[in-house]
């Protein structure tokens, strides 16, 4: 990467947006490694060639990735010449599906680095889902701790319902501000809480969905040595960031493989360490996830492994879709992918954190770090007329509707994060919870009074280019001098 990313304040002058060829040319001086990612504009010419046909400029990578068709074609190809059936069985067609989603099972393993004999791949439904199989089995009892950040997805939140349920104290570290990084010091204080006798469970993302920090993995291999058995959130990390489970051994990853290569949907894992995934206790069995069951009876025995926790049948078709699309990532690379969202995401920085009214006002303000280090390709932030006044963020998506710019606005099923970021206070989200027995999103944005309830985001991602983000900007120009009211 060049040190322009890494001097991002010594380059920070107002800025005044030329034209495109302008600007490209300046662009790629700036940033001479772009020039190695080349491979990803020739694969959006020729695999997502829909995109600039529609005239769609895509910036919400962080909410769903994008399919080539190359992804489409291999997994109609292999449906259209094959007979498959359901892998509950030993017919022929059976076995031959059963080789296929353990094909990909294994891939997904090697994908990641991670050894069998140390990991085993749980298909789920999505992220969510592999969050909530942990949630409902993990032992969490009267001595247990369930540890988590301020920013953390809602479907990480929810776990802390299941440890409540069962007596477990519930712990939310803070992040501190502008930069949304964790405090180490109050995290390292949590985690010493693991060093009395019992099960403790922490939890964070590798990337944020709100800020797009990236925190650190080290905290994994602390957490162990504190007594705590850890839970990653990979999301919003693998995407454009090589995870490799032989440097860094969390417990549980979760993860959704559309937000990686955008095609199947409804398909994503939990990639478990065989060791911790014995601690779980699930409180249900169900078809496919027993060995024996009996009625008169009154057993049930799990399978031990992947089958014990894949309730019912797998979504069997799309599982060699899955090896399709992780292969179609490990032909481009990583480091490629990674260096493309790096510079354009530096880029974009710096250009949106230098618009100026005339006035001298900033146009927007952006939630998290200015520069590049330790932050991904997530940007979220807010636009503010002359007079300081936040425009509504639901307007900014609509205006962007307009110029077919797919963003992103709200909190991002980011609560924490969003609360932090925007001011919202614990009195002042217990006032207006108290208002009404039950809330509706418009509700909450009634009772909080002068503030934004949410932001606007902007992601980049696999097939992103200049001519994205330089497009992105001059949307955002178009806000320079205009009142909130006139918006």
């Amino acid at each position: 990467m060049s040190e322009t990313i890494n001097n991002h304040e010594e380059r920070l002058v107002p800025f005044v947006l030329q034209s495109i060829n302008l600007e490209k040319e300046k662009f790629l001086k700036s940033y001479p490694e772009y020039s190695k990612t080349i491979i990803l504009d020739e694969m959006r010419k020729n695999d997502y060639s829909r995109l600039d046909r529609l005239g769609h400029i895509y910036l919400d990578y962080t909410g769903g990735g994008l399919y080539s068709e190359t992804q489409i074609k291999a997994h109609s190809d292999l449906l259209l010449n094959n007979v498959f059936g359901n892998p509950h069985s030993s017919n022929p067609t059976s076995i031959a599906m059963t080789h296929l989603v353990e094909s990909a099972r294994a891939y997904v393993l090697e994908f990641f680095n991670a050894s069998p004999d140390e990991y085993v791949c749980i298909f789920t439904k999505n992220a969510s889902g592999a969050l909530k199989l942990v949630g409902e089995s993990y032992p969490f009892d009267a001595s247990s701790h369930y540890l988590l950040t301020f920013d953390n997805h809602n479907s990480v939140n929810g776990i802390r319902e299941f440890a409540r349920s069962k007596g477990a104290k519930i712990i939310y570290s803070p992040v501190t501000l502008p930069d949304m990084r964790m405090d180490d010091e109050k995290l390292n204080e949590s985690l010493n809480l693991g060093m009395n006798t019992g099960n403790h469970l922490f939890a964070f993302p590798g990337q944020s969905n709100f800020s797009g920090v990236q925190h650190s993995l080290d905290w994994i291999e602390i957490a162990h040595q504190k007594g705590w058995d850890v839970l990653l959130d990979g999301a919003a990390f693998v995407p454009t960031n090589r995870l490799d489970l032989s440097i860094v051994h969390p417990d549980f990853v979760s993860l959704s493989f559309y937000k990686i290569f955008g095609y199947p949907t409804g398909v994503g894992a939990l990639i478990a360490r065989r060791s911790v995934l014995a601690k779980l206790h699930r409180p249900w069995f169900a078809g496919g996830t027993i060995t024996v069951a009996s009625v008169q009876g009154d057993r049930h025995f799990l399978h031990q492994g992947a089958e014990g926790f894949e309730d019912g049948t797998l979504n069997y078709l799309t599982l060699p879709a899955v090896e399709i699309g992780l292969r179609h990532i490990s032909k481009i690379g990583y480091e490629t992918i990674h260096s493309r969202v790096s510079i354009l995401t530096d880029w974009l920085l710096n250009a949106l954190n230098s618009l100026r009214h005339n006035n001298g006002k900033p146009v927007v303000k952006i939630y998290g770090p200015l520069d590049t280090h330790a932050r991904g390709g997530t940007i979220s932030l807010n636009f503010f007329d002359p007079n300081g006044h936040f425009v509504d963020h639901v307007r900014v998506e609509e205006r962007a509707n307009t110029h077919m710019i797919s963003l992103r606005s709200g909190c991002f099923c980011n609560p924490g994060g969003g609360e932090l970021a925007l001011g919202l206070s614990a009195s002042e989200l217990s006032t207006c919870f108290a208002r009404k027995p039950r809330m509706e999103y418009q509700d909450f944005r009634r009772c909080i009074d002068d503030k934004s309830t949410g932001a606007v985001r902007i992601s980049v991602g696999l097939v992103s280019t200049f001519e994205d983000v330089y497009h992105l900007v001059d949307f955002a120009t178009s806000f320079i001098d205009k009142n909130a009211t006139e918006i």
